[in-house]
């Protein structure tokens, strides 16, 4: 595996022999390893991190993992941190069909049950992530001279990486849906901030600003206020 196909496995496991065995093996066959002995954590690893692939016990110390899956798949990807497309691979002692067919419920991508053959666990990572980053690339969204790669969440402009704010982006992402159509600001409020109605708040209209001037340092014109109404991304015809 070469650097450029070097990809992050968060591997969350309260059995420290379980956890440093795995985590020693992927090392091993190329991988970057981030590693969580509780839900919080890997929660938290998840939202700041962004691995490309879940290993997760569904036993854990302070949350059942089925939770943290839920959470996972639950969010929005706009205005959250998760990515509810995590491929996530579920490594239990829990062996019972029901269990198995809970955790597929919840939407866990694979299931492998304790005691587990390494090799295999590999083979299962490895399909995982060819699937996944062939769907990575066809996902990233592209408007005129804008990048922007939802599982990461970076965003680029004419190849410069933008630093965005965690709502900055979460706003642009939701332009980004359909680059041409002007958002409400009710729609905006309640999409990105869970707003229930529009208030005196001004809050939309200072991160529409803040973007606006970030994306604009090249001249570029993004991020259109449509008075009375609300914002769009492109104001015309999506440049190819």
């Amino acid at each position: 595996m070469n650097d450029q196909e070097k990809f992050t496995i968060l591997v969350a496991e309260d059995d420290d022999a379980t956890r440093t065995f795995l985590a020693d093996n992927l090392t091993a066959d190329g991988y970057e390893l981030l590693v969580a002995d509780c839900a919080r954590h890997a929660l938290r690893l998840m939202e700041t991190k962004f691995p490309d692939l879940v290993v997760l016990d569904l036993g854990l110390p302070d949350q059942d993992g089925l939770d943290v899956v839920r959470s996972v798949r639950a969010s929005d990807g706009i205005a959250s941190r998760l990515d509810p497309s995590v491929p996530m691979i579920v490594v239990t002692g829990r062996s019972g069909e029901l269990d198995r067919l809970r955790g597929f419920d919840q939407g866990v991508d694979d299931y492998l049950v304790k005691p587990f053959s390494y090799p295999e666990l590999r083979a299962r990572v490895a399909a995982l992530l060819r699937r996944s980053n062939h769907r990575r690339s066809e996902g990233r969204i592209r408007v005129g001279p804008l990048e922007i790669d939802p599982p990461s969440r970076d965003v680029t402009l004419r190849g410069r990486k933008m630093a965005l704010s965690q709502k900055e982006y979460a706003l642009l992402r939701a332009l980004s849906t359909e680059p041409t159509r002007v958002f409400t600001k009710e729609e905006l409020l309640r999409d990105v901030w869970g707003f229930r109605s529009l208030g005196s708040t001004r809050t939309l209209d200072s991160h529409a600003c803040r973007l606006r001037q970030k994306l604009s340092v090249e001249g570029d014109h993004l991020v259109v206020n449509v008075w009375g109404v609300g914002y769009r991304l492109v104001d015309g015809p999506v440049a190819a």
